[in-house]
């Protein structure tokens, strides 16, 4: 696994949109004044967050053929992602819209995802990638959520899995995208058996087992192959099975700004810190990081640090 990740060149599979950040920052969205557009979309970010860490990053979607469409694949370029992948849908499919809120308090996020373009990846796209270019593969679970792009993920990962990649899932459980909690435990767990690498929160993991027990799942999931699990746990931290071991991380502790966008960030920063050669100790800490820079910063896609920004903080900062 951590010879294939040094390619250092990813595929992500999900979703990319537009988002609109309340403005001034720590204003109600009722109250703004205006609204700051920036990417969004939580493959998306991912994506960008290992391209500002410098790795290579294409992303395998779908936008809609209209100026929206047009700004997200634009603004993906302009961040060094790979559009290639990227298929343009017309009808009445629209880029998924979040109106966010700058603020760490009741932190309000108004999220539109009826008739998502990113729905419309299909598995003939998954099929047409050449897989050899590519260290691994990273899903979401918002791609998870409907047809035909819940095939199309799957499709990714065992495509993958054939080729000799590397397969990432971040679970990603939203629940109003979901038909029922049950619906989301079957795919999602369907999803993770075909990963090495499964990274999700306390309510993510909890999803996936039958019992409820977010952290007992997650330590089972690490026990039935050489795979890594990381169990995040919000301001308490993650903890990570690997290896037939447990590794506890603290969060880096800043004043944030908002919550929204941690999640990817980490993502980002941990799978470029592998693909770097670092221990998983030590790229779980870069993980955590990059996601405690990222809360920081105003909103997500533009929130991800550069490796220089990174690095500089983990000098100034500890967990």
């Amino acid at each position: 696994m951590r010879e294939r990740l040094r390619r250092n060149r990813f595929l992500v599979v999900g979703r990319a949109g537009l988002d609109l950040y309340a403005d001034p920052p720590g204003t109600e969205i009722e109250n703004a004044n205006g609204f700051l557009a920036a990417l969004g979309g939580s493959a998306a970010n991912i994506a960008v967050a290992i391209a500002q860490q410098g790795g290579t990053s294409a992303l395998l979607s779908a936008v809609s053929d209209d100026a929206v469409g047009r700004y997200t694949t634009t603004a993906l370029a302009n961040y060094g992602v790979v559009t290639t992948h990227i298929k343009i849908v017309g009808g009445e499919t629209r880029n998924s819209l979040a109106v966010v809120e700058t603020r760490v308090e009741n932190c309000q996020s108004v999220i539109y995802r009826n008739g998502a373009a990113d729905f419309e990846v299909s598995e003939a796209d998954a099929s047409a990638v050449d897989y050899s270019e590519f260290a691994a593969v990273i899903a979401t679970g918002t791609g998870l959520a409907r047809e035909p792009s819940r095939g199309a993920t799957l499709k990714a990962l065992m495509l993958a899995r054939a080729a000799g990649l590397v397969t990432i899932i971040d679970i990603d459980y939203r629940p109003y995208s979901w038909a029922s909690k049950s619906e989301a435990r079957q795919v999602c767990s369907q999803a993770a058996e075909l990963c090495d690498i499964v990274v999700g929160n306390d309510d993510e993991f909890a999803v996936l087992s039958d019992d409820g027990n977010s952290l007992q799942h997650a330590e089972a999931m690490a026990g039935r192959t050489d795979r890594i699990i990381v169990h995040k746990m919000g301001d308490k931290g993650c903890i990570t099975f690997a290896n037939g071991t447990r590794i506890d991380t603290p969060i880096f502790r800043v004043k944030a700004l908002k919550p929204t966008g941690a999640g990817d960030g980490f993502m980002g920063g941990f799978i470029a810190a592998l693909a770097a050669g670092s221990t998983v100790q030590d790229a779980v800490r870069r993980g955590a990081a990059t996601a405690a820079i990222v809360v920081t910063r105003v909103g997500c896609a533009p929130a991800m640090p550069s490796a220089a920004d990174v690095h500089s903080f983990m000098q100034t900062h500890s967990n």
